[in-house]
């Protein structure tokens, strides 16, 4: 066992909002935290566009594989983030929860992925200053 947290980030597919929010985390929080993504229904690889636009960033989140949700994935994490998976996601007494209501880059351009990209990356900010003052 470790001091530091876990932030769990789950969405449908895990390949590319709870991609795009764990390479953020892990870029920004260094060793911090620790970091998990998985997904209800994962595909079979992390979404392109995802990808480019965190490549921008100077994230490189390319190596990264959609994983399935897992319930030892959610028993492990102190915070599990949802992005649009509904119900999927088991819940644990004593677990913080956050839903974060995200437009779903699939399928879009880099131009619709921008915004998601920085606005996940603003609520990540947010996250770090919480978890690191032990809110």
């Amino acid at each position: 066992m470790t001091d530091k947290p876990t932030v769990l980030f789950v969405c449908v597919h895990n390949a590319g909002r709870s991609q795009m929010a764990a390479g953020y985390l892990r870029a920004l929080a260094g060793d911090d935290v620790e970091v998990l993504s998985a997904g209800s229904e994962p595909k079979d690889q992390i979404n392109p566009v995802a990808v480019q636009a965190m490549a921008e960033e100077g994230i490189d989140i390319a190596g990264q594989a959609p994983k399935i949700l897992t319930v030892d994935a959610v028993r492990e994490s102190d915070v599990v983030i949802t992005m649009g998976c509904g119900d999927a996601c088991p819940i644990f007494p004593g677990k913080r929860y956050e839903d974060w209501e995200l437009d779903d880059p699939a399928g879009q351009g880099i131009d619709a992925v921008r915004p998601i990209r920085d606005e996940i990356r603003r609520r990540v900010e947010a996250l770090i200053a919480e978890v690191r003052s032990g809110g």
